[in-house]
């Protein structure tokens, strides 16, 4: 082992972090106490709460980027720009030093921009590719494609040229002036995809010979590195590579690209799809993808050289100062792996997060290299933070020295070797926190995207102990630790035990997901709770089941989810984590697939956190489960195969109450996981399927139980219908819609209040996301239910919850660790409950407002905007989840609640207003 000047305090930094930190958090306490009642968004200058239950203090200078999700950065040979892009329909430049916008070059235009100011020069090869390249632009793909892909981004050897991957099949090309100056060159379509449900290929990763001749495209959805003149476009070679690849690097004449999935599955392996691409290998149990590989090219052979095995969800990569080495993050195992290119062996792993045995829930998901190659400096998405590694895979001995803490969700990193800076894109930055103007009222919705890129000096040792310490208390991880304690002996049953393995006075947990909507939407209206009136559109005349349980229980208006739609929503309310695939796609509006595993299109394995679900996790841990619907796959139709006209859902409504049995309610899982574990008689998405159907089925079972015995011991039953199908005339009217779901869930908390589970059971309710409604606190605020004999009577809580907390509540009470970093971190909802049980059970309300009102058709309807609103329901793509522009679908629910007149809340728009 080698001694160097420094080695030993570098290896000790993290550990004397870890060890003030618990001096820091006793210092705290109360700090941390009261941030139980703090509500998301902006806490003081520089501080703010996500609603995943962690702090941003990001250091450094901070870029504001409203509107964006920045998920790839590019610095400029010299080191004077840095671009940047995502989610928004601009090619931001930056000045690297100051941090100052320069420029914002659109990305959708169809034409090259050959205008250019007269003081700046162009060089001839960027006019004469700009002429030669004109007849490419013509045909450009669909409005909306033109954004940044999941990755791709960088400047030519020789700086002149920008080239950006665009999710809709095409590069973007742009050239730079002599005085720095960016302008739009033209665009090229790579070489489709011809993958198993779409031909246009998803352009990633990118990467430029060092003549600046090549240009090394891959292809995510044709599992394929595209080779391409870098001066035409023109497509030279391609060669096959692993499943979904993601990142190219070049080294000599070799090329490396990291592939998501692995390896392409045999005949006989296992396997799963992967959305619009191919199928991926996945383990046995929880048909998660259970490999990742990276892929080398050799270039001048033109063939494939090997296929390296590496860990889960290997996505960015970087190669050392010195050519010799390759790093690839493996997103899905917290770990980095370092290749040899002399042998093309991994020689090192890696660990991103701060000890092996910690959970999962770095996601390193971006690398950089100082200039000398002595120091990584690695993106740990869901930690909110940079880690800075010493590497010495020679010797061995590369190690976490500390965190840097940036913004929400870091995804693209760069070293600026010129100023010592980092250079950091965050995705999602500091949230959907607008900068309201003076006297203007704050009102929120999920899609007011605010990314940050964080321009940060490289700390000395001192200075990254510091702020070690702060990322660690963001992150909360004194509370992560805390999760392993061991219980404790002699402890009573509590409602919810404080440690893991200690007693609880539940034995069953019903979780319940419902669908899109937020807090002030459905119970703005209630005086008792932080509501605004106004918002709401869904109140008491359709909701007074969930009114009267939260008079009669607890309202809890200070209560988060932590995605902003069903593709990510799902995976936070049953894996408490959204995978770095997700968000990426979140940004590319879902090129590959929308994975919420309802519809066909939506099963996508490379969606699934490699941590799990939360029924892989109970079932592991030896508990009992069943599952009524969540990410099930609708099976239904006429009983009568000889019948093929379409179902309505008056056809469902009228079989149901009249018991003809002319219709089938079937299901079949999304996730094979499932499927020996839920019931499939009932039904997940469909929204002309009444929910009070997949209540009788839920409940049916529950009184068979009560004879039988044996209720599981964690239950999910999905009821989606608050969701609504618009103003479309193959739906009821939204009202109707919200008052069966209403009506629905208000029985399932009778049935169980009145059976004889009651004494043992809570019942847990929650949205999957609020991406269809506006709130005043927080656009990700929602409502959510905590129903038990031990659940406090007609209170009102403010405390800070989200749907981790759920997670985190159902694990404590059934006995169960944490699945990931965010679950252990987040807060138990003890303040929902009391010691001394009320067995008083829970008697539902019929509903207010008719079950069988359906939307008019477009003729029937003389106000000329409503019936607009229902000219384009009839059109939108109502029968899969979220498919629909939400902007133009919360419109149409507004007006059909509000009226034709009533002034839409502007601010709720995806659009970010200025904030000046």
């Amino acid at each position: 082992m080698k001694l160097r000047a420094g080695c030993l305090r570098g290896g000790c930094l993290l550990m004397a972090a870890f060890a003030l930190l618990v001096f820091e958090v006793r210092g705290r306490e109360s700090e941390l106490e009261n941030f139980g009642k703090s509500k998301v968004g902006r806490l003081a200058p520089n501080r703010y709460l996500t609603p995943s239950g962690q702090i941003l203090t990001p250091a450094g200078r901070q870029v504001d980027l409203p509107g964006f999700r920045p998920q790839a950065v590019a610095l400029s040979p010299d080191g004077r720009l840095l671009a940047t892009s995502g989610k928004a329909n601009a090619l931001v430049i930056i000045d690297s030093a100051s941090g100052e916008i320069r420029q914002m070059v659109p990305l959708s235009t169809n034409q090259p921009q050959a205008v250019i100011e007269e003081e700046d020069e162009v060089s001839p090869e960027v006019v004469a590719d700009n002429a030669n390249s004109q007849q490419k632009t013509n045909v450009p793909p669909s409005s909306g494609r033109w954004h940044l892909s999941l990755t791709g981004m960088t400047f030519s050897p020789d700086g002149k040229r920008i080239y950006v991957s665009s999710v809709g099949g095409r590069i973007r090309v742009y050239g730079v002036t002599a005085s720095h100056r960016v302008v739009s060159v033209t665009n090229w379509a790579v070489p489709n995809a011809n993958a198993p449900k779409q031909r246009h290929e998803i352009p990633a990763g990118i990467a430029v010979s060092a003549d600046g001749r090549r240009l090394y495209v891959v292809g995510n959805l044709g599992n394929k590195l595209d080779e391409l003149d870098a001066q035409t476009g023109n497509p030279l070679r391609s060669w096959p590579v692993g499943v979904a690849p993601y990142e190219v690097v070049l080294v000599g004449n070799k090329a490396y690209v990291s592939n998501l999935g692995g390896r392409r599955p045999g005949a006989n392996d296992l396997k799963a799809p992967a959305g619009k691409g191919t199928s991926v290998r996945v383990d046995p149990v929880r048909h998660i993808p259970n490999e990742g590989s990276v892929t080398v090219i050799d270039l001048s052979a033109g063939r494939v050289k090997t296929e390296i095995m590496v860990e889960l969800h290997p996505s960015a990569m970087a190669v050392s100062p010195n050519q010799r080495y390759v790093v690839v993050a493996n997103t899905g195992s917290d770990t980095l792996s370092v290749i040899d290119v002399r042998t093309d062996q991994v020689v090192e792993k890696i660990w991103a997060r701060q000890t092996p045995a910690d959970l999962f829930g770095a996601q390193p998901n971006a690398v950089a290299f100082d200039r000398k190659g002595e120091k990584l400096y690695v993106c740990n998405g869901t930690q909110n933070a940079v880690a800075v590694i010493r590497f010495d895979p020679a010797d061995k001995e590369s190690k976490m020295l500390g965190l840097i803490p940036v913004g929400w969700f870091p995804g693209a990193i760069a070293f600026d070797g010129v100023n010592n800076l980092l250079h950091v894109a965050n995705i999602k930055g500091i949230g959907s926190t607008k900068n309201f103007k003076e006297g203007e009222k704050i009102q929120y919705s999920t899609k007011q995207y605010y990314g940050t890129v964080s321009i940060v000096p490289v700390p000395s040792e001192a200075e990254l102990a510091a702020l070690t310490q702060t990322a660690l208390l963001n992150m909360r991880y004194p509370q992560i630790k805390e999760a392993f304690l061991p219980p404790r002996p002699d402890q009573p049953p509590r409602p919810v035990p404080e440690r893991t393995g200690e007693p609880s006075v539940f034995k069953h947990v019903l979780y319940v997901i419902k669908e899109n909507r937020s807090y002030d939407q459905v119970l703005g209206d209630m005086p008792e709770g932080n509501g605004a009136s106004n918002l709401c559109v869904f109140g008491e005349r359709y909701t007074p089941n969930q009114h009267k349980i939260a008079r009669e229980f607890v309202l809890l208006d200070n209560t988060y989810c932590a995605g902003i739609q069903s593709a990510d929503g799902h995976q936070w309310t049953d894996s408490g984590i959204a995978n770095e695939y997700v968000e990426r796609q979140v940004t590319t509006d879902f090129p590959r697939s929308y994975p919420g595993g309802k519809v066909e299109d939506g099963i996508d394995a490379l969606a699934w956190a490699s941590s799990g679900f939360i029924w892989d996790h109970v079932i592991a841990h030896g508990k009992t489960f069943r599952n009524y619907g969540e990410w099930m796959i609708s099976e239904c139709g006429w009983s009568d195969p000889r019948r093929h006209s379409l179902i309505s859902w008056t056809n469902y409504l009228n079989d149901f109450l009249k018991g003809t049995a002319e219709l089938r309610i079937a299901s079949r899982p999304g996730i094979e996981s499932l499927r020996k574990y839920s019931k499939l008689d009932t039904v997940g998405w469909n929204l002309k399927v009444p929910d009070i159907v997949r209540a009788d089925r839920f409940i049916k079972e529950l009184k068979q139980f009560e004879v039988t015995g044996g209720l599981p011991d964690l239950m999910l039953l999905f009821l989606p219908n608050d969701h609504t199908g618009g103003a479309s005339e193959r739906y009821p009217r939204p009202g109707s819609h919200v008052a069966d779901n209403d009506l629905a869930f208000g029985r399932v908390v009778e049935a169980v209040s009145h059976s004889k589970f009651w004494p043992q059971t809570v019942i847990f309710c929650i949205e999957d996301d609020p991406q269809s409604g506006w709130d005043h606190v927080s656009g990700y605020r929602t409502t959510c239910f905590v129903v038990s004999p031990y659940t406090k009577r007609r209170q009102t809580i403010s405390t800070h919850y989200n749907q981790l907390s759920l997670l985190r509540t159902i694990e404590l009470i059934l006995g169960v660790p944490p699945m990931n970093q965010l679950d252990a971190s987040a807060y138990p909802m003890t303040d929902c409950f009391q010691d001394t049980p009320d067995f008083t059970p829970f008697t539902s309300v019929t509903n207010r407002y008719p079950l069988d009102r359906m939307n008019p058709g477009p003729r029937r309807i003389a106000n000329r905007q409503l019936r607009r609103d229902a000219e384009l329901s009839n059109r939108l793509p109502l029968d899969e989840p979220d498919k629909c522009p939400e902007d133009v679908l919360n419109r149409i629910l507004w007006r059909a609640m509000k009226g034709p007149d009533e002034p839409y809340p502007e601010w709720a728009v995806s659009r970010v207003e200025d904030d000046d």
